[in-house]
């Protein structure tokens, strides 16, 4: 058994957990971050992408909103690479209340969100494929957001401040010293491999798996309700402004343009185990029904794929509680030394993406006062850019085909549908070697356009062979193991375009490659 030494170990790799991992690297603290998968495979990679403006909460949950609007300028100026502005339109549809525009108004005013009430020809310039029927209109300054950029971005610049960052390693003990956490057992779930991981103070950023890991410090229950959603990505960009009804939070209420795709979302309904979340045909029927009266013609789009997260929403009003659409979207972070009498171990749960940095940063001043008492550790996160984002600029929808452009004699492309060469490839293992094709694919969008890795993902299997990086049992195992978790997604949504480019990849994966029959890696299912 291996162990090293720590002052601060974070448990959670989604965008809280990066977030604390590298505001305590830029604080000076000797830090270690662990998560049991790849860095934003949880929550933060299955949400729609939305970098909230604070519009959506004005009226009904004004904390955060407060929250999303100071964030959402923050993020502006040190991850403007994860971002496109595409702004955002909260309209009011033939099926909504016309006069809780004015709620929204002053609830906007309330909480420092800013709004613009415009024309409803104005926003039909804007975007035309809107419903015509709208009645009113306000622009918000929502915007796009890649989470999985975000994700490793904050991991690069705290490994810059020395942090170190271990995936796929499973916590599977707490360790006590008394009345103090005194850090955790890990497994490599690759090698199998345990590690032991000692340090003054463990936070638990583990999200909707925040209660898990509590109990398992022997803590008092933290009741942490995972409210399911499912997100519907459309084949192509339906809209290029982020899309609202102006009413009260519900299903289906909104579409985000999110590179070249449009993803609806979402429902909102309590699950007891975060990791079992199914996708039902009447949910993914409702979506469908729901972005109809944003845009019309919605349902006769392609479907390309849908997928479920789980929110971690703290603050339930009694165990059990179902209504998940009502507990609050701000964050909360627990001091277990007060709460349970537990030294060395915070939680910090619920939030959104969008706040994130805020979330870390108050966490972190918790930290400090109990790892380092009566001294001056300021957080830097708020000014300090991010990498690849020091320039300012925002994400452009058109960057990889002005890329492909200037190297299209020069570099093989592999994905046709999100432009993702050669050499993106052999950089991105590079900089994360790995067997698991879904972790490139977090990386590089690799298997995320229409064919839905049909036609890349054995050419990113050979070349991953072809470089000596994976042996040929392990070239297998990744390669079937990506496909099965391709049509997860897809099984929902098996009508129309997507149903024949289904057969396609049927025949080309079973017909040709017969795929079933190849020999994997021993042990494998």
């Amino acid at each position: 058994m291996q162990t090293i030494e720590t002052e601060v170990l974070v448990i959670g790799g989604g965008a809280t957990g990066v977030g604390v991992a590298r505001d305590a690297a830029l604080r000076g603290f000797a830090t270690v971050l662990v998560e049991r998968k790849d860095l934003a495979e949880g929550t933060t990679g299955r949400y729609h992408g939305l970098l909230h403006s604070g519009g959506r909460y004005a009226v009904k949950d004004p904390q955060a909103a407060r929250e999303c609007a100071a964030e959402n300028g923050v993020l502006r100026r040190i991850a403007a690479d994860c971002i496109e502005d595409t702004g955002g339109l909260f309209v009011t549809t033939p099926w909504d209340d016309v006069e809780f525009g004015d709620r929204f108004l002053a609830g906007c005013a309330a909480t420092g969100v800013g709004v613009e009430e415009i024309e409803v020809g104005a926003a039909l310039v804007r975007e035309p494929a809107l419903n015509p029927d709208i009645r009113r209109a306000f622009l918000v300054a929502d915007a796009s957001m890649d989470a999985w950029k975000l994700a490793w971005a904050c991991a690069r610049s705290a490994v810059e401040h020395g942090a170190r960052v271990l995936t796929y390693h499973r916590v599977t003990e707490v360790l006590r010293n008394g009345d103090a956490v005194a850090g955790v057992v890990t497994v490599d779930v690759r090698t199998g491999v345990t590690l032991t991981v000692r340090a003054q103070v463990t936070v638990n950023a583990t999200g909707a798996w925040a209660g898990q890991l509590a109990a398992l410090a022997g803590c008092r229950p933290v009741d942490v309700v995972p409210g399911k959603g499912i997100m519907i990505a459309m084949n192509h960009r339906i809209v290029n402004t982020v899309l609202n009804r102006c009413t009260m939070p519900s299903d289906g209420d909104i579409i985000v343009p999110i590179r070249t795709v449009s993803v609806v979302g979402t429902t909102d309904s309590p699950v007891t185990d975060p990791d079992q979340l199914e996708v039902t045909q009447a949910e993914v029927d409702h979506m469908l029904d729901e972005g109809e009266k944003l845009v019309p013609g919605f349902r006769k789009a392609r479907a390309l794929r849908v997928w479920a997260g789980a929110r971690p929403l703290f603050g339930a009003k009694e165990p059990g509680d179902e209504k998940t659409r009502d507990i609050t979207r701000a964050h909360t972070l627990l001091d277990h030394r007060q709460r349970d009498g537990l030294d060395g171990f915070v939680t910090i749960t619920g939030g959104k993406a969008t706040t994130f940095r805020l979330m870390a940063e108050e966490t972190m001043d918790l930290v400090a006062r109990m790892a380092s008492p009566g001294t001056d550790r300021p957080c830097r996160t708020a000014t300090l850019p991010l990498p690849d984002s020091e320039p300012g600029a925002y994400y452009a929808v058109g960057s990889r085909l002005a890329q492909r452009e200037r190297h299209l004699l020069d570099d093989q492309l592999v994905c046709e549908c999100e432009l993702v060469s050669r050499r993106d490839l052999t950089e991105a293992l590079d900089r994360r070697p790995t067997a698991n094709i879904d972790d490139i694919r977090r990386a590089l969008r690799l298997g995320m356009g229409p064919c839905q890795g049909g036609f890349c993902t054995y050419r990113a299997t050979g070349i991953l062979h072809h470089q000596e990086r994976l042996d040929q049992a392990t070239a297998n195992r990744a390669l079937l193991d990506f496909l099965q978790e391709r049509w997860k997604g897809l099984a929902p949504i098996l009508y129309g375009d997507q149903l024949r480019q289904a057969r396609l990849d049927d025949w080309l994966y079973q017909g040709l490659l017969d795929v079933e029959h190849l020999p994997a890696a021993a042990g494998a299912p």
